[in-house]
């Protein structure tokens, strides 16, 4: 069974940090195309960062430069550092993978950023 769980969300002011974490179960994680996504109250889910089996990364632009997607393939683990955060980053931060053509998502952790 594959499980996805996310942790690390939280209030946090702009300019600040946050570092979630996704802890993955049920799947080869170390060949597994991971990312995160995040869905704001009314909009859809976008893709914030991706990172492939080899270490490759890919961003969204509105988070270039502040945000970091990295693994840990021995603890089957992603995270996603979050610097310089601003007021539109506030939203549900979701991890993703697709496995055996199905796509799995975690239930999310909410990320909130006050002035």
């Amino acid at each position: 069974q594959v499980q996805l769980v996310e942790s690390g969300g939280g209030l946090v002011q702009t300019g600040g940090s946050l570092r979630l974490s996704c802890r993955t179960s049920g799947i080869n994680f170390s060949i597994a195309r991971m990312s995160w996504y995040r869905q704001a109250p009314g909009n859809q889910r976008d893709l914030v960062a991706a990172i492939n089996r080899d270490g490759s990364t890919t961003y969204a632009d509105s988070v270039k430069g502040r945000f970091t997607i990295s693994r840990d393939n021995a603890r089957s683990m992603v995270f996603l550092q979050m610097n310089s955060v601003k007021l539109e980053d506030t939203a549900g931060y979701y991890c993703q993978t697709t496995w055996k053509s199905v796509d799995w998502w975690g239930r999310g952790t909410q990320v909130t950023v006050s002035s």
